[in-house]
């Protein structure tokens, strides 16, 4: 286990992950969760305990680590040639420096143009694009079926939650949603606009 102040280098079943350590003044016992998308661990530690203690409970699990961190689905790269999946639908990535505009969708290809490291950037873009039209226009459908009343959308990319609700009826998505499966986001929305 190599230690620094932020972070703590830990090896799980030969993979080493990077265990985040965060103290927190509300936290009332030592918490530990895994970041999807990083594919890392979080150690969140009260004030009043000492870093040595938090580090031995990290320690002992190491077997939840393993277990949560090998059912994390694997990792897609937004290059040429990969597959994913938007809104239930398969379209594959074809990057293709020579096409004019930046991203254009062609039945189940994703055409790219420009450079090859732009191309992640470019496709998140487009990702970002979509989530925001399907997710303002289902949240709607949905609050309306609900007896309910949308005062704003907005995406963001948080850590930690999926999606989130104001009393005033303004609700917040991560922009990944729109590679769930459709009937995630209709159980995500429904709760939110339920919740308000």
């Amino acid at each position: 286990m190599a230690i620094t102040p932020e972070a703590v280098a830990l090896d799980i079943g030969g993979r080493t992950i990077d265990l985040a350590v965060r103290r927190s003044a509300r936290a009332r016992r030592i918490g530990l969760r895994i970041d999807p998308v990083r594919a890392n661990a979080e150690l969140v530690v009260p004030r009043r305990v000492g870093l040595a203690e938090a580090l031995r409970f990290a320690d002992g699990k190491r077997d939840w680590l393993a277990q949560r961190i090998a059912a994390l689905p694997q990792a897609v790269t937004f290059t040429d040639g990969a597959s994913i999946s938007v809104g239930g639908e398969t379209i594959v990535i074809r990057h293709d420096p020579q096409t004019r505009g930046a991203v254009r969708r062609e039945g189940a290809d994703l055409i790219v143009a420009g450079t090859p490291e732009h191309c992640a950037r470019r496709v998140r873009d487009w990702l970002k694009a979509q989530a925001r039209g399907m997710l303002d226009r289902r949240s709607r459908e949905l609050a309306l079926r609900v007896g309910r009343r949308v005062s704003g959308v907005r995406l963001g990319d948080p850590k930690s939650r999926w999606g989130s609700c104001s009393p005033e009826g303004g609700l917040s998505y991560s922009w990944r949603l729109i590679l769930a499966p459709p009937f995630v986001l209709d159980r995500k929305s429904t709760r939110l606009n339920s919740s308000h």
